[in-house]
């Protein structure tokens, strides 16, 4: 670990090579976040919405998936898009709660990427996906993404999918998922789903598979000085997404970012499922997804750690990449 304030090996960074067209999609990307970020803490949701791209439900399969939308909570516009494989397999299939990445403040399951990637899982592993809409900062904070999760998962335990597709789920084989800041909910609302001891009607949670997921801390790692101009998650970009989700005067030692760090409160909760998690070389968090993985074992925890040496942050959101095939497998390794 090095002090913040010191950043001797940026010289050091090297580009990955990357597909022509990935090189354009990520700076388009991040031309989008940089152009709706404004200085005050606030994001332009008016210029956003103009340049996200949004693809609507598909009733009828396309692809060998359907996707239906699914209002939880109207009020808050909470709501998941379902994806159903739809290849005549007889046997139920495992259920993955998803939460999209974009450090709490971008995107949503229609977003035209997130919609592309579920696809992709859904028709790979095969399994029947609910990729969660949830409230999003600077406008609402910690801990609102987490209270989402955890009331999707309480939606589908009182039986909110059943008319849709009840008879298509192992509700004994539920998984929660999630990258970059998605994963990070993943984690929180696993927790909050231990912390309640059982009491569930249909929810089983078998595992979490948490892709490049989005922790932080004071002080800065290895990685995220070497790699602090990294595509898509610059030390610049994430301190600011921090700054509008947690707490207002909380630091990025809060619990939300630090999980284990020095102001965690409380042991990790019995019920605490087997993790996956998902690590590439080419991405400024992979130390603290290490460190992560350390502390679910520190705990006692069962946690496979897949790494990919040459991989981007959010990788496996661009079908050019080949890595994102492979981790797809693995993942449909993990659950089955």
């Amino acid at each position: 670990m090095t002090d913040g304030s010191r950043s001797p090996a940026i010289a050091t960074y090297r580009k990955p090579k990357l597909p022509l067209k990935v090189r354009l999609s990520i700076s388009l990307l991040s031309a989008i976040k940089d152009a709706t970020r404004r200085a005050d803490g606030t994001i332009n949701r008016r210029l956003l919405s103009f340049l996200n791209l949004r693809v609507p439900p598909n009733p009828t399969t396309v692809h060998g998936v359907r996707t239906i939308d699914l209002t939880v909570d109207p009020a808050r516009k909470l709501w998941f898009r379902l994806f159903l494989p739809g290849d005549g397999r007889p046997q139920r299939l495992p259920l993955i709660v998803f939460f999209h990445g974009g450090g709490f403040v971008y995107f949503s399951p229609d977003t035209r990427g997130y919609d592309l990637a579920c696809r992709r899982i859904a028709r790979k592993i095969p399994a029947i996906i609910a990729s969660v809409n949830y409230r999003l900062a600077p406008e609402h904070r910690y801990p609102a993404h987490y209270e989402d999760g955890i009331d999707v998962l309480r939606f589908v335990d009182s039986g909110g999918i059943d008319a849709v597709a009840g008879d298509l789920v192992d509700f004994s084989s539920c998984f929660l998922s999630g990258d970059s800041a998605g994963a990070n909910i993943a984690h929180h609302v696993a927790r909050r789903w231990a912390a309640t001891g059982g009491g569930w009607n249909k929810v089983n949670l078998s595992g979490i598979v948490l892709i490049q997921p989005y922790f932080g801390g004071e002080e800065r790692t290895e990685s995220e000085i070497r790699l602090n101009r990294a595509p898509l998650v610059s030390t610049k970009r994430t301190d600011w997404l921090w700054r509008a989700f947690l707490p207002p005067g909380a630091d990025r030692d809060h619990e939300a970012a630090n999980v284990f760090g020095p102001r965690a409160t409380g042991e990790l909760e019995e019920g605490f499922p087997p993790a996956m998690v998902v690590v590439g070389g080419q991405d400024p968090l992979q130390d603290r997804q290490r460190s992560y993985c350390e502390g679910l074992k520190a705990r006692g925890r069962e946690v496979r750690l897949v790494e990919f040496p040459e991989a981007i942050h959010a990788f496996y959101v661009f079908p050019d990449i080949a890595d994102g095939d492979r981790m797809i497998e693995e993942m449909g390794s993990f659950i089955r």
